[in-house]
Formats: C-alpha cells, sequence, structure tokens
C-alpha cells in the first residue's frame, strides 16, 4: 500500500513538475521577446533613402534618419566660394574635432562639393538650426555668408555645417553615413553599398 501511495505521489509530482516547466517555458517566450527591439524601432534605426532629382540650387531637403533630422542642402557656386575666406572665423576649420565619415574631413564636407548632407542638430543642446542661405548680413551676424543659425543659444555654423567661434556650440554638425546610389538618390546610414568592397 505504501508502493502505490509512493507512486501516486511520484506520478503526481512528476506530471505538476512536467507542467509547470512546460507553463514556464510558454510564459518566458513573450518576457524574453519582449526585450527584442519591435519592427518599428528596427525600420527607426536602418538606412534610409532620399531622393534628390527635384532638389534644386539653394534649397534644402529634409529627411528623418534614427529620429533625427537630416539636412541635404545643394549649394549653389557662390555659397561654396566663401569656404575659404572665413576659415579664420570658425572654431575647427579643417573638421579635426567634428564627427563626420573620412570622406567628409574636407573643405566641402561632402562627397560631392555641392551637396551636403548632415545632421540638422545643433551640437550645443540638441536644438535644430535655421537654414539662412542668403549671402547678405543678418541681425545675428553682419558678415554672413550663409549657413545655420540656431536661434536657441545663438550658434552659427557656415555652409559646411563648420561652428563659427564664438558659438555655444562646440563641433561642427555631424555628417553621418551615405553613399549615392545613383545620380538622384543616396542612402543615410551606410557608407558603401552591398557589394562594393
Amino acid at each position: 500500500m505504501t508502493d502505490k501511495v509512493n507512486e501516486s505521489r511520484r506520478n503526481l509530482l512528476i506530471s505538476t513538475s512536467i507542467v509547470g516547466v512546460v507553463g514556464a517555458a510558454f510564459a518566458a517566450v513573450p518576457f524574453i521577446k519582449s526585450w527584442m527591439p519591435s519592427e518599428r524601432a528596427k525600420s527607426a534605426g536602418g538606412p534610409v533613402g532620399a531622393d534628390i532629382s527635384k532638389l534644386d540650387m539653394g534649397q534644402k531637403l529634409d529627411v528623418s534618419w534614427r529620429g533625427q533630422p537630416i539636412f541635404i542642402v545643394k549649394r549653389e557656386e557662390k555659397q561654396l566660394a566663401t569656404l575659404p575666406g572665413i576659415k579664420d572665423r570658425l572654431k575647427d576649420p579643417d573638421s579635426e574635432n567634428s564627427i563626420q565619415p573620412e570622406f567628409a574631413k574636407n573643405l566641402h564636407r561632402s562627397q560631392k562639393e555641392e551637396l551636403l548632407v548632415m545632421v540638422g542638430i545643433c551640437t550645443h543642446l540638441g536644438c535644430s538650426p535655421k537654414f539662412y542661405p542668403e549671402i547678405v548680413p543678418q541681425v545675428f551676424d553682419s558678415q554672413w555668408r550663409g549657413g545655420f543659425y540656431c536661434p536657441c543659444h545663438n550658434s552659427k555654423f557656415d555652409i559646411s555645417g563648420r561652428v563659427y567661434s564664438g558659438s555655444p556650440a562646440g563641433t561642427n554638425l555631424v555628417i553621418p553615413p551615405y553613399v549615392f546610389v545613383d545620380e538622384n538618390n543616396l542612402i543615410i546610414g551606410i557608407d558603401k553599398l552591398e557589394g562594393e568592397a
């Protein structure tokens, strides 16, 4: 009789344990999945394409990448001509202390001279600077040569996103990785196309 009771008890404990383990596994799956990023979160951090075919000289196109505004500016020749002459007014004219891919460590901070691609967030406290492309005196700068002005704390950047001396922003505006697919399209968030060396 005792053996029958022990056997029944053992069977009950084993079956209860199995049910508990299976139940715990079913409960753990959604819990573990909740730690994984959602499809929306994955796509928000992924590369984004931009069609620049309708972008005229002197215009700016805004796209969003990783929740940040990206400014794409097609610069005119007269805007590009101002770059060498303002070097002595800038904190980091050669972009040595700024965040950008290797290809952007040049006067234009870009792959193509006329096309600027940069993160539209001020490097001071995260406001979004306004685009002032005209080469005319402004209230905030009587010698304005075109570029970006952050009205939050008066940081000024030239038409390549380089910060002016005396601005609260410490570094130039960030240049993200990007690659041209063709003359009219680029992808922001990667530095080479699939299959490229």
